[in-house]
C-alpha cells in the first residue's frame, strides 16, 4: 500500500527542478503578465500544470508520490517567501523591482518597451485613474504585482479638507 513505485528522492528532485523552472518562466514573463491575467493566460497556466505534473512524479501515480511532490512544492514556496522577506538581492531577484513608466508628464520609452506595454494601454490606465493625459501625470509606476500606480501632477489634484 505504501510502496513508492519511483524513489522518493527522484520525485523530490524533479519537483524542485520543475518548481524552479516554472518560477523562472513566470519571472521572465514580466510583472504585467502576472498582474493582468487573461483567459488565454489561464489556459496556459492550466496546460503548464498538466504538463509538469508528469515531470514531477514520473511513472509514479501513487497517492504517496503525489503527496511528496505537493509537500516539496509547499516547502519550496515557503523557502522562497522567506528569502523574499529578507529583501536585498534575494528580494529583488524573486519579486523584481517597480518600474517608473512616466515621470513629470514624460513617457520613459525604454522602460515601457522593456515591460511589454504600449502607449495606448498606458493612456487607458491614466484615464482610469481620473487623469486626462500622460502629460498630467507626475509619476506612473508598474508595481511588482503588475498593477500601475498613478500620481497626478499637483495642480491636477483636487484637495479637500
Amino acid at each position: 500500500m505504501f510502496d513508492m513505485g519511483t524513489e522518493a528522492w527522484a520525485i523530490a528532485a524533479r519537483s524542485a527542478i520543475v518548481y524552479l523552472a516554472v518560477f523562472a518562466g513566470l519571472r521572465i514573463a514580466g510583472k504585467r503578465e502576472l498582474g493582468q491575467m487573461t483567459v488565454f493566460d489561464l489556459v496556459v497556466i492550466l496546460l503548464v500544470a498538466n504538463a509538469v505534473q508528469n515531470a514531477m512524479v514520473g511513472p509514479d501515480f501513487s497517492v504517496q508520490g503525489g503527496i511528496l511532490a505537493a509537500f516539496v512544492l509547499i516547502v519550496l514556496n515557503r523557502a522562497v517567501a522567506l528569502l523574499r522577506l529578507r529583501g536585498g538581492a534575494w528580494g529583488r531577484l524573486i519579486e523584481g523591482t517597480p518600474t517608473v513608466l512616466i515621470e513629470d508628464g514624460e513617457l520613459i520609452e525604454p522602460h515601457v518597451r522593456r515591460e511589454g506595454l504600449e502607449r495606448t494601454e498606458l493612456e487607458m490606465v491614466v484615464r482610469e485613474h481620473g487623469v486626462d493625459s500622460i502629460g498630467d501625470v507626475k509619476l506612473a509606476v508598474l508595481e511588482i504585482d503588475g498593477s500601475i500606480s498613478i500620481v497626478p501632477m499637483a495642480s491636477r489634484v483636487l484637495r479637500t479638507r
